[in-house]
């Protein structure tokens, strides 16, 4: 091929006429790159070609037939070439010689946006409901080339330039191109390797101060591993391209997430489940293959995941996350977590995900200030930052920030098919005045204390999240006594589908931390949960809040010698476990964990070579099989027709006594704790109907290291009045314990 570049077009004064091009690229701040760069139509018979390449010793037009050889302009790296109308090719190529290779590429400024404008558009609205895949890094064909397109929101940026192993980290070699009005940068980059390794990229910012910041992408589907911080490119495998699950998947979704249906979830901290034997984080396979098995073992139907979207700080558990759509690192690729996933939907194991849409870390690559002004949080910090937690809190009210909210909710399930979304701080979100003095908060239009766009976000989230993945979860962490948190949204409701109970949690832990002498002074505090336990769909929550920063585990918040520790545990395990509503339990309780959780290290496993915690563990299994099998026990866990106490009235002896049913009122389950150490061998307990009762659980059953002080199988209703019913059977009532029998016509063991 015939190097013809001396048939260009002279082209004097070029130093003279770009100069202030020249000195714009050289810092990285041309404000509209393509405008400048790549070929420009000149006149009607004339292109000018322009490249800003650093480093290039000689650049080359290159098309089909013809190599033409760009001028430099003085000793600059801007290259200029000047051709006819007849000369120009439109899918030309650039060769590029630098001192030690030659490459191939394609000039990026020759190819027009291929951002969607209804998209844009409906992003700038607050209702675009898939942002990351308009923004963020995507593989893409543009005019028949294939390669990657950056889009990043920063409407107050002077310019932003893309940076990467690609240009080796130079914010001068790609600037990109802003869409007026939409604040959107864009990029397409070809030449591009598909690959899983080392194809990590950021945002080069100019900040209107003229300050330069280095951002990860907010839309990014993965990043490193920290402590390192720029974003990774997808692989072209999962470029938001996921495979449909079958249409068993979906119904079994539905079917294990129902309001009817039996939900017992393990919530995990994947970095602190287990380690390796080097003490390293096991990875998503590791946990696919362990965790996974465990937990079906166990008869837990859901597992549910502390933070998982990209966070820098281990000590943060992830509540501190900088990419919202990108899963840790720490533990795998993305192609990982997908597995994990699916092997959790391979065993019949719903998948929950906390998510933290309530604040954000002020690392420097993340989203504060991230064009160099408040642009994801509130500019005033009695709005914008949070003073507990020393982090930004989102600026609900702003359109942008809405889409860019609603869709990252939204992609986890369009991404990676998750049963939910267990919805961090949601107190947090409600008020204004949150954990805030007077004078250090700002009312709302109307002068309350209520945060409105964090209702209306919050409520536009379930609202699109239930509609696009019908059978999913979402659940409030929240603290207060907000109403309608698990109401219809057209029913003046938030939305969600259940609420975590924190008051029966914190009141039931209050009581079970007394001395069994002085339980009687606090009975109120087992049966108030019932005045409120129909109000909302409720989870009873014993979550890893109740075993860090120095509250000790739950084992250690029970009173008494070793012996009393494990049996009052036991009946508490026994007691939530037949109370109304969905049941969630951290990771280490369910065998007596000893120590307060620490993220740094595994759980206490060999604890199991004991006989006492061995038996606390095989609770957990029987109570979840209990729980699963037996209908009234979960039927009815958020209607009140489920649930009717035989007696909540005998304080004197700190025992409890109520009724699980069914839908149908045809199945029923008596219920029985005796919260001291006194032994009653002839209780008498009024139940519904004549005939043999079986038990069913008995928590002081040696097999879970119990005294077995009743081995009693089963009970003979007789006609005595009692409490009410025309029958009653008399059990014997171990120490510390809780009971469970059924008629023998309905149990199910």
């Amino acid at each position: 091929m015939t190097d013809i570049s001396t048939t260009a077009t002279k082209m004097p004064n070029l130093e003279e006429r770009f100069s202030h091009q020249i000195d714009e690229l050289n810092q990285g701040k041309l404000y509209d790159p393509f405008a400048f760069l790549g070929p420009h139509k000149i006149t009607n018979d004339e292109y000018e070609l322009r490249v800003f390449i650093p480093g290039a010793q000689q650049v080359f037009y290159q098309d089909k037939n013809h190599q033409r050889r760009y001028q430099r302009v003085g000793t600059s790296d801007l290259f200029v070439l000047s051709l006819s109308k007849k000369q120009y090719h439109a899918n030309y190529q650039l060769t590029i010689a630098y001192p030690f290779s030659t490459i191939d590429e394609q000039d990026p400024y020759k190819f027009a946006s291929t951002l969607d404008p209804k998209a844009i558009y409906l992003f700038n609205e607050g209702t675009l409901e898939q942002a990351q895949r308009h923004l963020g890094a995507h593989w893409t064909i543009t005019d028949n080339v294939e390669g990657v397109r950056f889009t990043v929101w920063a409407p107050n940026a002077k310019s932003v330039s893309l940076i990467g192993n690609f240009n080796h980290w130079n914010p001068t070699r790609h600037p990109m191109r802003k869409h007026l009005g939409a604040g959107i940068w864009e990029i397409f980059i070809a030449d591009i390797a598909d690959s899983d390794t080392d194809n990590n990229y950021k945002f080069s910012i100019i900040t209107e101060n003229g300050e330069r910041l280095e951002k990860a992408d907010p839309f990014a589907s993965s990043m490193q591993l920290p402590p390192q911080t720029a974003s990774c490119i997808p692989t072209k495998a999962t470029s938001g391209v996921w495979q449909k699950s079958p249409a068993k998947a979906w119904a079994q979704r539905a079917e294990r997430n129902a309001i009817n249906a039996p939900i017992s979830i393990y919530e995990v901290h994947a970095g602190s489940w287990k380690r390796d034997k080097n003490n390293q984080f096991l990875s998503y396979k590791a946990l696919s293959e362990q965790l996974v098995p465990y937990v079906k073992e166990l008869g837990f139907t859901h597992i549910q995941l502390m933070p998982i979207c990209e966070f820098p700080f281990d000590g943060s558990w992830g509540y501190q996350p900088v990419g919202l759509f990108a899963p840790t690192s720490r533990f795998g690729s993305l192609a990982d977590f997908q597995f994990f996933v699916d092997a959790c939907h391979a065993a019949n194991i719903g998948l929950l995900i906390d998510w933290v849409p309530g604040h954000f870390p002020a690392d420097a690559h993340g989203l504060a200030q991230f064009d160099g002004s408040h642009l994801f949080e509130h500019a005033d910090k009695r709005q914008g930052f949070h003073p507990d937690w020393q982090t930004h809190i989102f600026n609900y009210d702003r359109a942008e920030v809405q889409s860019f909210l609603i869709s990252n909710a939204l992609a986890w399930f369009d991404n990676f098919a998750i049963d939910g979304l267990r919805v961090d701080a949601v107190a947090s979100m409600l008020y204004l005045d949150y954990s805030r003095k007077e004078g250090e908060w700002i009312p709302n239009q109307y002068g309350g204390r209520e945060n409105l766009g964090a209702i209306e976000l919050l409520k536009q989230v379930n609202q699109r999240c239930y509609k696009n993945h019908p059978g999913i979860m979402m659940v409030a962490e929240e603290s207060t006594a907000w109403p309608g948190v698990t109401a219809f949204t057209d029913q003046g409701g938030l939305g969600f589908g259940y609420k975590w109970n924190m008051g029966w949690m914190n009141d039931s832990l209050e009581y079970m931390s007394c001395d069994p002498l002085y339980r009687q002074h606090h009975h109120h505090e087992m049966t108030f949960s019932l005045a409120y336990a129909f109000s909302e769909n409720f989870i009873l929550p014993l979550s890893h809040d109740e075993v860090v920063h120095g509250k000790g585990s739950l084992l250690n918040k029970m009173p008494g010698d070793d012996w009393q520790k494990f049996a009052n545990l036991r009946a508490y395990y026994g007691f939530m476990w037949a109370h109304p509503g969905k049941k969630l339990l951290f990771m280490g309780c369910e065998f007596g964990q000893r120590a307060e959780w620490n993220h740094n290290q595994s759980l206490d496993w060999h604890l199991l070579e004991q006989p006492e915690h061995q038996g606390v563990q095989a609770l957990i299994k029987a109570l979840n099989n209990s729980y699963c099998h037996q209908h009234a026990l979960f039927e009815l866990d958020t209607d009140h027709q489920g649930f009717d106490w035989i007696d909540a009235s005998n304080a004197e002896q700190s025992v409890f006594s109520f009724l699980r049913y069914n839908k149908a009122k045809d199945e029923h389950v008596v219920v029985v704790s005796n919260m001291t150490p006194a032994c009653h061998l002839n209780y008498r307990i009024g139940v519904p109907s004549l005939g043999e009762y079986e038990v069913i659980v008995n928590t002081d059953d040696t097999q879970f290291g119990g005294s077995g002080f009743a081995n009693q199988a089963s009970y003979t209703a007789e006609y005595v009045e009692w409490q009410g019913f025309t029958q009653s059977i008399y059990i014997a009532l171990p120490p510390l314990s809780t009971v469970y029998l059924a008629p023998k016509t309905n149990s199910k063991k």
